[in-house]
């Protein structure tokens, strides 16, 4: 058998990725306005607060915000060909619904922008991600009224004007299937009793594929070379037996992320949602001219989150051995190993789901999320041996190279946190994913000291080969 070679393309971007909310602190400076983030102090799968004192680490986060510069420079050393993060929708629209933009909030992101291409980072940029002002919510009842459309698109034009030119890769929304599992979050949903909570949770959702269409749409206009994507967090899943009920579960489970991508790649509802919706009684209003929009304002590159796979299964003694997960749970997987979080392990479910989206879409793939969230134990020299974070990214970049080969069109990676930040399934600092250590407890508490880690080595020398030598 001849041997096929397994490499990553040139110009392929290695990076790392964060988020606004979960890093830059200084949630209420140079004009910024309050986000759903700033009220959910517990994580997004818990109830939020406003109580000025419970403790919220968002607020603070790892001070990003002043200290950019230096956390820029040593992604710099790490040989980072791109970084993503995202615009606080707060610091530019404070409310979500102001007449004009807030400068000082723009200028911020001018000056990290030049600073990221200055270390010589391409800039990956999330419009929203996991934040929305909570002004919209309280006012319009966040993604459930069409009026946050407009909102959105000023936002998004707003962001893809200044930025033309400093800013090639572009996302929607974080994570857009999120609305189904932390509606707060992925939509500023807050039920009342007695309403159809999916029916509401799908017109938020059609209500962001037409702002998602209508961001790819002003993003096409004003620069054409520039590449806008959607962003899924994926979970491929698995039948427990080959039982042909647990593998059309698995099927029907996969399908309810899979509709997601489906609507802002092919621009239209997929066939099989049809009976999903008749059987759940959902009827969402889908106006005059949106599934045009839809249609003809499809996204240029599939980015996504892969953490971990699911098992589905209809035995229902089975689905109490529930396995923790980042949105969801599922049964537990008999040959996988867990993190302390309880998330399963599986690098060969990546090369799995890339060959799935490519073979399905046959656009190019964006890994813009993938990374442990452990604890790091400091030793009484200073260093910290994560040598379990190595294990864990050397075996997902193997199966990234395999797919690669099998020939997926893969365009880059870039690992979850590259530095510690707050977390959003839990709002704490405790579980760590950086290649850099920050100095900060769960109790907030600590000098904010940037500490780098064993795997900050590892990663510069898998930069430097380009995912050869890992």
């Amino acid at each position: 058998m001849a041997e096929v070679k397994k490499e990553f393309p040139q110009g392929f971007l290695w990076g790392g990725a964060v988020a606004a909310n979960q890093l830059e602190g200084a949630y209420q400076e140079d004009g910024k306005g309050l986000s759903t983030a700033d009220v959910s102090p517990d994580g997004i799968m818990y109830p939020t607060s406003e109580d000025p004192a419970k403790l919220n680490l968002y607020h603070d986060g790892i001070d990003f915000y002043h200290r950019y510069k230096e956390d820029l420079a040593l992604f710099n050393e790490l040989g980072f060909k791109c970084f993503r993060t995202s615009i606080a929708w707060t610091r530019i629209f404070p409310n979500g619904d102001d007449a004009e933009p807030n400068e000082a909030g723009l200028k911020f992101y001018d000056d990290l922008f030049d600073e990221m291409r200055k270390q010589g980072m391409e800039p990956v940029v999330t419009i929203s991600h996991y934040e929305m002002p909570l002004n919209l919510v309280k006012k319009y009842g966040g993604w459930r009224n069409r009026e946050v459309i407009g909102f959105y698109e000023k936002f998004a034009r707003t962001v893809l004007e200044r930025y033309n030119g400093k800013v090639k890769y572009w996302m929607t929304f974080n994570e857009i299937n999120v609305v189904l599992h932390a509606p707060f979050t992925g939509g500023g949903l807050v039920f009342e009793e007695g309403e159809n909570k999916l029916n509401i949770m799908y017109q938020a959702a059609h209500h962001q594929f037409v702002a998602s269409a209508l961001a790819v749409k002003a993003s096409h206009e004003i620069n054409p070379e520039a590449q806008i994507g959607c962003m899924i967090a994926s979970m491929t899943t698995y039948p427990l037996t080959p039982n042909p009920d647990d593998v059309f579960a698995a099927l029907e489970q996969d399908r309810k992320t899979l509709q997601f991508s489906d609507v802002q790649v092919r621009g239209y509802y997929p066939t099989y949602m049809k009976r999903y919706f008749k059987e759940n009684d959902i009827e969402f209003e889908i106006a005059a001219g949106d599934e045009e929009v839809m249609r003809e304002h499809t996204v240029d590159y599939i980015g996504f989150s892969y953490y971990m796979s699911f098992i589905a299964t209809t035995d229902e003694e089975k689905l109490k051995e529930a396995a923790a997960g980042n949105l969801m749970t599922g049964v537990r997987n008999p040959y996988l190993e867990s993190s302390e979080w309880g998330w399963q392990i599986d690098p060969k479910g990546l090369r799995t789901t890339l060959n799935i989206l490519y073979d399905r879409y046959q656009k190019p793939l964006f890994i813009v999320e993938n990374g442990l969230g452990a604890v790091d134990k400091v030793e009484e020299d200073g260093s910290i041996q994560d040598d379990y974070r190595i294990d864990y990214l050397r075996a997902h970049i193997e199966q990234m190279r395999e797919a690669v080969a099998d020939g997926v069109d893969l365009i880059g990676y870039t690992t979850w946190g590259p530095i510690d930040l707050v977390s959003a399934s839990t709002a704490e600092l405790k579980k760590r994913y950086g290649f850099v250590y920050v100095d900060r407890d769960n109790e907030g508490n600590g000098t904010l000291e940037r500490t780098k880690k064993k795997s900050f080595g590892w990663y510069q020398r898998v930069i430097e080969t380009n995912g050869q030598e890992l």
